[in-house]
């Protein structure tokens, strides 16, 4: 039988970052199952045009303050007499789920990412996310920390759905404009790709630009490229002043997702020692783009590099081990495009 779902997410259609890519990756795939029939977005952001949605996907403006949102979402729940699903994109959206579930009787399914899921929630959350009907988690390393630290449901209802890589993400030359534009021509480029906040230091630039000037006595070319924006950035900046890289350190800022693709391609490694990774689409993106990947493996970044499968899987606190991967990359040949 066809159902209906209403999404309640941070951002999907329209935004940017892992979890945005999730949720829009994710609601396209539903649109597409002949099991579904209409599905509604309900976004707190959405920093950009939404652009085209799939066919039955109906993305509201974004509700940031919480009460609009909840009255919002009540309002759209009770619009579908039957078949209804509440999907909440986020642990934080459980309380409001639960509420809707219980208002029309429809299951609740929530998703989990990472760090957000893995320590023992407030009473509320909790209690919420356990009445969930499915819950889906991007790794199984994050389904293990919920398990292990507060879930006390049937591990069962806890399913693994990972994310997905998009079909643009391909081997190819790096792109002469690209090359020109960073002065990447001659030159090994480490890459890493994610938001640089304050928040998500945890991603591990400051581990990848300490270990540069002993990468650089063995690889000269080697330069590091830096995509993504946010406040940690000027201090960032100053350290790789300090280590006196300034000329070998670039930082792109934001990026468009459609221009992610040939910035993949412009590298040679790509590397994010993070320690508090769910899962990480970018050694996804990365892969598929023919790249050498590196990343950690004290969280969910295992996942996402097949336990070593697809990409090296290092201590992020060990400096040596990215001094050495990085190195053995620079020193295999680059893949043909």
């Amino acid at each position: 039988m066809a159902r209906h779902v209403l999404a309640l997410v941070t951002d999907a259609f329209g935004g940017c970052g892992g979890i945005a890519r999730y949720n829009k990756d994710l609601l396209s795939a539903l649109a597409a199952s002949a099991g579904v029939e209409t599905i509604t977005a309900l976004p707190r952001i959405a920093p950009e045009d939404p652009g085209q949605l799939p066919a039955k996907v109906r993305q509201l403006r974004p509700i940031l303050h919480p009460l609009a949102y909840s009255i919002a979402a009540l309002r759209e729940a009770v619009r579908v007499p039957k078949d209804l699903v509440i999907f909440c994109g986020h642990i934080l959206m459980a309380p409001l789920g639960a509420a809707l579930s219980l208002r029309t009787g429809a299951p609740m399914w929530l998703q989990v990412h990472g760090l957000e899921a893995w320590p023992q929630p407030r009473r509320r959350v909790r209690w919420a996310a356990e009445r969930a009907s499915l819950i889906t988690s991007v790794s199984r390393f994050t389904r293990a920390q919920m398990i292990a630290n507060w879930w006390s449901g049937d591990p069962v209802r806890i399913r693994i759905l990972p994310n997905t890589v998009c079909g643009a993400f391909q081997p190819g030359p790096k792109p002469p404009d690209l090359v020109s534009r960073y002065g990447l021509s001659g030159k090994k480029v480490l890459l890493t790709v994610s938001r640089v906040s304050v928040a998500d230091r945890y991603k591990g630039h400051e581990r990848i630009l300490a270990a540069l000037p002993r990468i650089r006595a063995m690889h000269p070319e080697a330069v590091y490229l830096i995509v993504g924006d946010g406040d940690d950035l000027p201090r960032l900046r100053h350290i790789a002043d300090e280590l006196g890289l300034r000329d070998d350190v670039h930082f792109t800022g934001r990026v468009p997702d459609s221009a992610l693709p040939d910035h993949f391609r412009a590298a040679d490694v790509f590397i994010m020692p993070s320690m508090e990774e769910g899962f990480g689409i970018v050694f996804l993106e990365a892969a598929a783009s023919g790249l050498h990947v590196i990343g950690g493996r004290l969280d969910g970044s295992w996942d996402a590099l097949r336990e070593g499968v697809i990409g090296d899987a290092i201590d992020p606190n060990r400096q040596e081990e990215i001094v050495m991967a990085v190195c053995q990359a620079l020193d295999a040949p680059r893949p043909p495009d």
